[in-house]
Order: C-alpha cells, then structure tokens, then sequence
C-alpha cells in the first residue's frame, strides 16, 4: 500500500515591500528635511539673516552720527538704499558657504551614496536640493532686506536724506536683493556638486566673487572696462543696487548674466553627476 504525502501549498508572502513612487513631491520633502536637520543650516541662515537686516541700519546709525561732518559731496552722493541694503555684502559670504554645503557635505560623510539608492537616476536629488534652498533663501532675504530698508529709513529722516517704498529702485532692489540670494546660492551649490569638496568649492566661490574682482583692478584700463561689467557679482550686484556706476550692465541685464552663469554651472553639475561614480 502506498501513501501519498500531500506537502503544504507554498505560503503567500505576508509582507510587501514598498511600491510607492520615487517622486519629485517626495524627493522635496526629503531634502528639506536633510536641510534642516543640519546645524550648519540653522547658523548660517541666522547669520545672513542678521546680517542683512541688521547692518544697513548699524550704518544708519553711524552715518547720522557724522553727517555734520561730512564732505558737500558725500552728502550730495549718499545713497540711502545703497545704505539700507549694505548687510548683502556679508550675507552673500554666508549663503555661499552654505549652498556649497548642502550637496559637499553629503560627499564627505558618505550620506550621497543613500540619496542615490533612494533616486537612482541622481538629477531630481540635483534639482529638489536647488529648489529648496532657493526658495528658502528668498523668503528669509527678502524679509531681512525689507526690516534693513524700513529700519534704516526711519533712522535717516534725522536728516531728511530717507525715501519711501515707493521710491521707484526701492522695491526692486528689496526683491532683487531675494533673486540675488537665490542665484547666488545655487550658483555655490552648482560648485559644490562639481568639486564634491567642501574646501574646494567654498575657495572656488570667495575666489570668483570675491578675489577675482580685485586682481581684474591690474588690468590695463581697456582691457578691465571690457570685463568688469560681466564678473559675477558686478553683474548680479547690479540688481539690488539704487545707482550703478558708468559702464556697468542695466540692472536686469547684468542678472541675466548672472543667472546664465550659474545655469551654465548647474547643466555642467548635472552631466557630471549622471557620469562620475558616487
């Protein structure tokens, strides 16, 4: 007699693995937590932010304090929304700091290989880190500049040399001064992702904005009123100044430049990061 042995039906699984989406939607939300989870973030912003809302009145102050003092034509020459606005000077060095930050960081602590398994095809880790960094460099820069324009405006009518909101550069160089931010940060962030480095990024950036200026100075004047208008930061600087100097690009102009350097940045960024190993 034989037996036959009826062996158990195969179990379905009892868990599933996760079949959601990897959306843009998603990858935002995770980058803006990765962004402010950093402490680097928090200082930072808090120190661009100080700086650009508070500086332009500090000045105000002082400025009051000597206008007897000054020249005829320093007080025919002042600039009260150049004035206000002066803090973008040092907030411009925080923002690019940390912008170079936001992607070298994750290089340096190996946290960029997890990014990539979570978005293997990398790009939209690119743009969410982009979008979320300008978006928040907008709202805290346009807020600090609009507190340094009011607060140094109320300072200045001690000698009647303040103008209104509704003075016509007033407006636009609050708003420019937010666009500036923006295009600046992801400009150093572009930077970062090209250097992977933290250290290298961040000399990349001081020496474009700000040391590269200043050696153009030993040019033969031809050859320097041809360049100078088109350096970074003279072009986009231009934006949220009240008067530009002759020879410089129109305001609008000179952003455009500055932004057609920093997509030139990110698109080399991009195709780097779709090419090079993690």
């Amino acid at each position: 007699m034989s037996a036959t042995e009826t062996l158990p039906a195969a179990t379905a699984p009892t868990q599933r693995g996760f079949t959601g989406r990897v959306t843009q939607g998603h990858v935002l939300r995770s980058e803006w937590t990765k962004l402010w989870s950093l402490r680097s973030t928090r200082w930072s912003l808090l120190f661009a932010f100080v700086s650009m809302a508070g500086l332009g009145p500090l000045i105000a102050v002082v400025t009051m304090g000597h206008w007897e003092r000054l020249s005829p034509h320093d007080r025919a020459t002042f600039d009260p929304i150049n004035t206000a606005l002066g803090g973008y000077h040092l907030a411009q060095l925080a923002i690019g700091v940390l912008g170079v930050l936001v992607i070298s960081g994750e290089y340096s602590t190996g946290q960029i290989r997890s990014s990539f398994m979570a978005v293997p095809h990398r790009l939209p880790v690119l743009w969410a880190k982009a979008g979320t960094f300008a978006a928040v460099t907008f709202v805290l820069m346009v807020i600090a500049s609009a507190i340094a324009f009011f607060g140094a405006q109320a300072i200045l009518t001690q000698h009647h040399v303040n103008v209104s909101i509704s003075h016509a550069p007033a407006l636009r160089a609050i708003i420019g001064t937010g666009l500036y931010m923006i295009v600046l940060g992801v400009f150093a962030m572009s930077l970062g992702a090209l250097t992977r480095n933290t250290a290298g990024g961040i000399a990349i950036f001081a020496g474009v904005l700000f040391v590269l200026p200043g050696l153009v100075h030993v040019l033969p004047a031809s050859t320097f009123n041809a360049i100078n208008p088109y350096l970074p930061s003279n072009a986009g600087g231009d934006v949220l100044s009240n008067t530009a100097d002759p020879g410089m690009l129109a305001p609008w102009t000179g952003f455009a430049v500055f932004c057609g350097y920093t997509v030139l940045t990110l698109a080399a960024s991009a195709i780097l990061l779709v090419r090079r190993d993690a």
